[in-house]
């Protein structure tokens, strides 16, 4: 477990609270990880907490960010265990669990039970690039957008093996030639490998436009790093906002996994008992799948639904309970279900 720093300090707890109540047999070994620390230390990720965790089973883990430091900090942590755990793939649910959570207006179009199979390792977040003549009026400022065959071949792959109907392939090849060439060439060799799952490519723009027209027709979206990042926090948007949305980070060749909750530390409403736990506890929920726990994570999602419908909740889903009695009712389902 690695609450980290700001809402992560608060909602990991409850996935906690709720994988115990679930009496899986998990063993549980805290780190203490965090924007503090680094102030203190100058260390954001020591070298022996690395390795602890790269042995460990699966990783459960809250978010890192913090306004008293820069961005290189989060960077070092989260970016670092997912490259140098090679957690290549990053799958981000959207599932809309009541339909008044949905801000869209047609009930039919506004089913939403997609997933975004997001490449996590390369593209812009390898900070490759650079300024020149920084805060000058002639500043020039590169971002490098890295893919590499074997990056582009194994999560175009990865996503047929999620599907259920269909994989939709995006990128921006009109706009950005050398990288999405590369999509392009790897896509027309892999699709037709798997002749049962229908396939579809998309621009980026208009798969946004997309995902607000009709959400419905999506099962499977696979795309690159930033994209990924930017479609599914769209698609998180669609099912009730942020504090609903999971995330897995896993390499399944080694079977190392990281699960955290989309929102991040959410600053602004750290620390006021407000902030939403749902997005880790079905992080966890992701978390126990990947173990082989199906039936004990399919039990914490059910609990997460009957809690959301009826009302036992925190605010921004329309309830009216603090981060931890949210928890707390998730978990009481749960652990009812449990001894059933």
């Amino acid at each position: 477990m690695v609450p980290g720093d700001g809402a992560g300090k608060e909602v990991v707890p409850e996935a906690v609270k709720v994988l115990k109540a679930i009496g899986a047999g998990l063993e549980f070994e805290d780190f203490d990880i965090g924007a503090d620390r680094y102030l203190a230390t100058g260390v954001a990720l020591p070298p022996e907490v690395f390795k602890d965790l790269s042995e460990a089973d699966a990783i459960l883990f809250g978010a890192v960010g913090d306004p008293r430091v820069d961005d290189a900090y989060a960077a070092a942590v989260l970016l670092r265990l997912r490259f140098e755990l090679d957690l290549y793939v990053n799958l981000r649910p959207a599932k809309l669990y009541d339909a008044r959570l949905s801000p869209l207006k047609d009930a039919e179009r506004a089913v939403v039970d997609l997933l975004v199979v997001r490449e996590n390792t390369e593209g812009a977040y390898v900070g490759m690039g650079g300024r020149f003549k920084k805060d000058t009026p002639e500043e020039v400022a590169v971002q490098e957008d890295v893919n590499t065959y074997l990056g582009v071949t194994r999560i175009l792959e990865h996503a047929f093996t999620r599907a259920r109907r269909e994989v939709c392939m995006v990128d921006k090849s009109n706009a950005m030639a050398f990288a999405g060439g590369l999509w392009q060439s790897r896509w027309k060799a892999i699709a037709p490998r798997h002749p049962k799952v229908a396939s579809r490519h998309l621009y980026s723009d208009t798969c946004a436009m997309e995902l607000v027209r009709d959400p419905s027709q999506f099962d499977v979206i696979v795309t690159g790093n930033l994209f990924g990042d930017l479609l599914s926090d769209l698609s998180a948007q669609l099912i009730g906002g942020m504090g609903v949305a999971p995330s897995a980070n896993l390499n399944p060749e080694t079977g190392r996994g990281l699960f955290e909750p989309v929102h991040g530390s959410a600053p602004k409403l750290a620390g006021r008992g407000i902030v939403n736990p749902v997005g880790a506890i079905l992080s966890s929920a992701m978390m126990l799948a990947h173990l082989g726990l199906e039936a004990e994570a399919a039990a914490v999602e059910a609990a997460v639904v009957n809690a959301i419908r009826a009302g036992d909740c925190t605010a921004d889903l329309g309830g009216s309970l603090s981060t931890s009695a949210a928890g707390d009712a998730i978990a009481k389902r749960v652990g009812e279900r449990a001894k059933a």
